[in-house]
């Protein structure tokens, strides 16, 4: 069972629904149907819900595969906790007018921190499995 994996996966899945909420609701008050159409605040919204979505997925499949691999729930939930802090952070940083490059750079470094982590890990844990 991935019980972390599954607490983990639903907060980030709520936050990707609260962003495209975000992203449908400057769509319908700017009248744009596809892409910015110009506007800054929908570009940014649009980013902020993209980048997640490109970035989220390989980290789940990373925590997913640890603690199928047996690890313990500590060490599975700890990437996740980081996973969804750096990418609120990115969010933010992306979504305040002026876009906070701060922000931005901090959710990055939480985000690549937690992934290379999360390689590390598997990497780790896998290659003990193998020879226990």
């Amino acid at each position: 069972m991935l019980l972390m994996t599954s607490i983990i996966a639903a907060i980030l899945t709520t936050i990707f629904v609260k962003l495209s909420f975000a992203v449908i609701g400057l769509r319908r008050k700017n009248k744009v149907g596809l892409g910015s159409g110009g506007y800054d605040d929908l570009e940014r919204a649009i980013r902020a819900q993209g980048n997640f979505a490109e970035y989220v997925p390989i980290g789940l499949i990373l925590i997913a595969c640890l603690e199928l691999n047996g690890a313990p729930w500590w060490l599975v939930m700890l990437p996740g906790v980081t996973l969804v802090v750096g990418r609120l952070i990115h969010a933010k940083g992306i979504n305040e007018p002026p876009p906070n490059f701060s922000s931005r750079v901090l959710g990055m470094k939480f985000t690549f921190g937690t992934l290379i982590t999360l390689v590390i890990l598997n990497l780790g844990w896998s290659l003990c499995g193998l020879l226990i």
